[in-house]
């Protein structure tokens, strides 16, 4: 088979029709520099020019898209690299009043993402990879706003949370039509939210997965690679299965379903096979690309793209994430100086 660019490969694995090779897509946050548009472009580009992602993915703070509505993100960065918010918007009931749509065009965080987007520039370095931003689900950018007392919120004041929804799912929309006009692909959506963890399936239903449709429908009209990132444990995989998307990932070696059983429930490619923490940041090399080989025989090959159920943690060794990508028959760039 003659060889395929990664968007193509990337489109093979959706249509779940054959490669050149499987395709991966390795992603990660960059703390020491996130907060500047220009080290974060840098950062992100040296980073995909040492793996050659068949994806490239923009991993923005954590906080970027809560801080215009008043949440002010902390200076500790947790293990995986992002910074939880120091103080919330919403302290108390009447806060939720105050979340009204934005302009991301203006909007602290909002607009520095663009001039991330923008930095890119479609640097050579990029190749043929389709670009990806993150999008955070309205769900999960409630529970940002609000912290520990969203749950109660949403039983005891529920209109007030839903007009808040409303106001997020909005500006969510008017974000990815920006993005998408300066040239992206399409979009990686993380919906944090549909974790029996944090809610029960009936408030998912009811303040998650109507709004998680209004913006992947939005997006699904441009976007070319929509992946839905499905976040947390004991998840609630039927419903996020059923939402509009190419791709879904999720920390398969972490919580169920397996990635054999989720290949056989989405309609299009499962992104995992690897585990962030106990593989790639304390296991071997040799752990690694077991897993790897295991991940090809669960799904034969097809519907798959090899990756991490989540960011990389802080620390993940070089020569593990190298020995994934070689196995692949990747391209690996070796960059003096650069390591994870």
């Amino acid at each position: 088979m003659k060889q395929m660019t990664r968007r193509e490969r990337i489109q093979a694995a959706i249509a779940r029709q054959p490669a050149d090779r499987v395709p991966y897509a390795f992603w990660r946050h960059f703390p020491k520099v996130d907060r500047n548009p220009a080290g974060l472009a840098q950062a992100t580009l040296r980073f995909h020019e040492r793996y050659g992602s068949d994806v490239l993915k923009i991993t923005p703070t954590g906080g970027c898209a809560v801080e215009a509505w008043g949440c002010v993100e902390g200076t500790e960065e947790r293990p995986d690299g992002h910074r939880p918010c120091a103080t919330c918007a919403v302290r108390d009931a009447g806060d939720w009043k105050k979340i009204r749509a934005l302009d991301p065009a203006s909007a602290p965080g909002y607009q520095q993402q663009l001039e991330v987007v923008i930095r890119l520039g479609f640097d050579r370095r990029i190749g043929d990879a389709p670009v990806l931003p993150t999008l955070f689900s309205p769900l999960s950018l409630a529970r940002k706003l609000s912290g520990d007392r969203l749950n109660t919120d949403l039983r005891e004041r529920p209109q007030p949370v839903k007009d808040a929804l409303e106001a997020i799912t909005e500006t969510s929309i008017r974000f990815v039509e920006l993005l998408l006009n300066e040239g992206l692909s399409g979009v990686f959506y993380s919906i944090q939210a549909a974790s029996r963890t944090v809610h029960t399936e009936d408030e998912y239903a009811e303040f998650g997965e109507p709004y998680d449709r209004r913006v992947l429908d939005a997006v699904r009209r441009r976007s070319a690679i929509t992946i839905v990132h499905c976040h947390g444990d004991t998840l609630m995989f039927g419903r996020l299965a059923g939402l509009p998307g190419d791709a879904w990932n999720w920390s398969d070696r972490a919580t169920p379903p397996s990635l054999k059983d989720g290949h056989a429930i989405v309609p299009g490619a499962v992104i995992g096979g690897l585990d962030e923490w106990n593989t790639l940041r304390h296991g071997t090399a040799e752990q690694a690309v077991a897993h790897v080989e295991d991940a090809i025989a669960q799904t034969g090959g097809a519907g798959l793209i090899i990756g991490a159920g989540c960011v990389l943690p802080s620390g993940t060794p070089d020569a593990t994430v190298a020995a994934v990508v070689r196995t692949l028959g990747g391209p690996l760039q070796p960059l003096p100086g650069v390591a994870l």
